[in-house]
């Protein structure tokens, strides 16, 4: 009887054993499934971001971070960025969604190529990293990417996943660049005029279009190769300061190695332009032309070989930035506004070689 009830507690015991194993092996797929292709890329209260690490298969490293609690983002040194690319990665962040699996035939090649030349993108929350992306190649149809994810919370994905961006037919990636100069303010001017003290504007291919204005409390006076300019009224004056409340360069410089912008800066600009703030700030510019790579023929017979579009600017700190004449045209051209005296142009007026 005795051996009969050890016998039952055994089977008991072991069907109890079994019972548990099972439940707890199933419980365990379940979690293998779930970690092995972790879709929850998004963040749901973008607010919480404070910084965002970007790092591309080159290891070039962009950091941007969140000043105070508003959604005003600099660059890790506290440099301006351009705002709409701090706007655009906050929206991609909040409306990644989950596209589909990678077919299994490819998944070997993926987790290779995203150990190798993935963009990683580190994401902060209240201080603290919260997830790592790693964005891989496109999809086929170019509407979302291959992506990898390590959540904090959830670990790191062993299978990589197809993802998107809600209501957005296209790539991710491009989003997420580690090129610092893709990031950086444009902003060359934004002064209003009651914060302009003097503009000095030097033309040294034709000196007699050089000027200067001068602002002393909207008491304003012109002089054009030093000479003063008797003014009829102040419009012109204020037509042209107003100008400077906001002035952009096109793009940075991607064209010129070191040594070509040190032999830029050897030689002679065509002009320079000065501005003087009532705080006594001066901001200098240089101004260079952008060679063409052709010879073109002006209409006075007269022959240029430099871009009639884009010239090289020298900013105050060194750097090369190209700028447009359809900007700055009208804040380094004096006789649009203002009387000039044309016998003391050297050259002939509103041909290309003015450019």
């Amino acid at each position: 009887m005795n051996k009969k009830i050890i016998l039952l507690v055994l089977a008991l015991g072991l069907i109890t054993g079994l019972t548990y194993l099972a439940l707890n092996l199933n419980k365990n797929k379940g979690k293998s499934d779930v970690n092995s292709e972790l879709h929850t890329f998004n963040i749901a209260d973008t607010s919480t971001i404070d910084r965002i690490i970007i790092t591309d298969p080159r290891m070039n490293v962009m950091e941007i971070k969140r000043e105070g609690l508003g959604d005003e983002w600099t660059d890790k040194d506290g440099g301006c960025i351009i705002p709409e690319n701090a706007k655009n990665v906050m929206y991609i962040l909040h409306n990644i969604e989950f596209k589909g699996y990678v077919a299994e035939g490819s998944r070997e090649q993926h987790i290779k190529l995203l150990s190798t030349s993935a963009t990683k993108v580190e994401i902060y929350q209240k201080g603290r990293l919260e997830k790592t992306w790693y964005i891989g190649t496109a999809t086929p149809d170019h509407h979302g990417q291959v992506m990898l994810l390590n959540s904090r919370k959830d670990g790191r994905s062993d299978l990589p996943v197809l993802m998107k961006v809600r209501g957005v037919n296209g790539i991710i990636e491009p989003s997420f660049s580690a090129d610092n100069k893709k990031w950086a303010c444009t902003d060359i001017f934004a002064v209003p005029i009651r914060l302009i003290k003097k503009i000095e504007i030097n033309n040294f291919d034709d000196p007699g279009r050089s000027f200067t204005v001068t602002n002393n409390n909207y008491n304003f006076s012109v002089k054009q190769a030093g000479k003063s300019i008797l003014l009829a009224d102040t419009t012109g004056v204020i037509r042209y300061l107003s100008g400077f409340k906001k002035v952009n360069f096109e793009m940075p410089n991607y064209l010129l190695n070191d040594k070509q912008i040190d032999s830029l800066k050897k030689s002679k600009p065509f002009g320079t332009m000065k501005v003087l703030e009532t705080n006594n700030k001066s901001t200098y510019l240089k101004f260079y032309r952008l060679a063409s790579g052709e010879n073109l023929d002006t209409e006075f017979g007269e022959v240029i070989n430099h871009d009639l579009n884009s010239f090289w600017c020298v900013l105050p700190d060194g750097g090369v930035v190209k700028c447009q004449y359809f900007v700055f045209d009208p804040l380094i051209r004096g006789d649009i506004y203002f009387p000039f005296d044309k016998s003391l142009y050297q050259k002939q007026e509103d041909t290309g070689e003015n450019r």
